[in-house]
């Protein structure tokens, strides 16, 4: 049985198979335990990637509906935008916006061109401040609950966009009293090594669970590491050369050159987040800050107060600085080499 939703535009069956070349293996560009994705062109020329649910699933029916009533009323450049939907003939699908640089996890992974630091601060800005919109200007706010590195998509600036709403809870309501609780009690879901230690123990959701999470993410942009690997914790890992002033050990080969106190910050926000005692966390919104400061640090950097490292830690001379830019940083990306420069405003 089809359903409509009410200011979401509703697309037939026939048109995604038409769009997406009858679902045939050229046209898919992803698989996760939703279903797979499919990159496709509509009728009027629009790129988009549709999301096909395993048919018979439950959960993909459960998360199909919820991504549906989130993204509908969503609007941030650091969010995906949902461009429609499919429930016809027992298929589900959702329709978004096509980000030509895939997800970050493909960069990190080296599926796709490597990142330099400028490119990965900014992507961290940029999740970062779509997932405070989340917490606080969303109406009600939403906890998202799954991000991860697979979940933050790359559109062709390389501008971080925040994916995958299937999992996500509304914040708690207030209570008679007006009383807004600090938790949500809840059945633990999520993906391993990005779970709140917290939450997974107490069941109880917060906002600074996501917090956790976007500091997996960090110390992921640091590393290069997965969050688990080998029976190998990214957290135990970073936090013990961090304390033994060896942090740049571990910093990821591909990152190319970087300011070294600015990496330094970048680790320090991370492990506070990844604290295990939710109270330890920085709020969103000190995150945003947090990143918004290195920023600016690197921005301020001259040749007298700043040089840059490349990824073995040895010395490379001064950065250059130039009107408000750190330059000569460059990186290889899908497209091949280019110099990547700080602007003025990351998105």
């Amino acid at each position: 049985m089809s359903i409509k939703v009410d200011g979401v535009k509703f697309f037939a069956f026939g048109e995604m198979s038409l769009a997406a070349d009858n679902f045939s293996n050229s046209s898919q560009v992803g698989e996760g335990g939703y279903g797979k994705v499919y990159k496709g062109t509509l009728a009027d020329g629009t790129v988009v990637a549709i999301k096909r649910a395993q048919q018979g699933s439950l959960q993909g029916s459960k998360e199909f509906f919820t991504e549906i009533e989130l993204l509908s009323r969503l609007h941030h450049k650091n969010l995906v935008s949902l461009l429609g939907y499919c429930d016809e003939e027992d298929e589900q699908m959702l329709v978004y916006e096509f980000m030509p640089n895939g997800t970050l996890r493909d960069h990190l992974s080296g599926r796709l061109g490597p990142l330099n630091f400028p490119m990965r601060l900014r992507i961290a800005l940029g999740s970062s401040r779509g997932v405070l919109y989340l917490h606080t200007e969303a109406d009600p706010p939403i906890i998202h609950r799954d991000i991860k590195a697979s979940n933050i998509l790359l559109d062709s600036k390389f501008i971080a966009k925040v994916a995958d709403f299937g999992l996500s809870r509304l914040a708690p309501a207030p209570d008679t009293e007006g009383t807004v609780p600090g938790h949500i009690s809840t059945v633990v879901r999520g993906t391993p090594g990005y779970l709140d230690p917290e939450y997974f123990r107490t069941h109880k959701l917060t906002d600074k669970s996501d917090v956790y999470s976007l500091g997996i993410v960090f110390l992921e942009l640091l590393t290069g590491m997965r969050p688990i690997s080998h029976g190998k914790n990214i957290v135990r890992q970073v936090r013990v050369a961090y304390k033994s002033n060896e942090t740049f050990s571990i910093i990821d080969n591909a990152m190319g050159p970087y300011p070294p106190d600015c990496v330094e910050k970048f680790a320090s926000l991370a492990l506070r987040c990844c604290e295990d005692e939710t109270a330890l966390r920085p709020s969103m919104r000190d995150v945003v800050l947090e990143l918004e400061n290195i920023w600016c640090m690197a921005l301020e950097s001259t040749p007298k107060e700043s040089e840059i490292l490349t990824d073995s830690g040895k010395t490379l001379g001064p950065a250059s600085s130039s009107s408000g830019e750190i330059s000569r940083v460059a990186s290889t990306s899908v497209s091949g080499p280019q110099t990547v420069t700080f602007t003025l405003s990351p998105r």
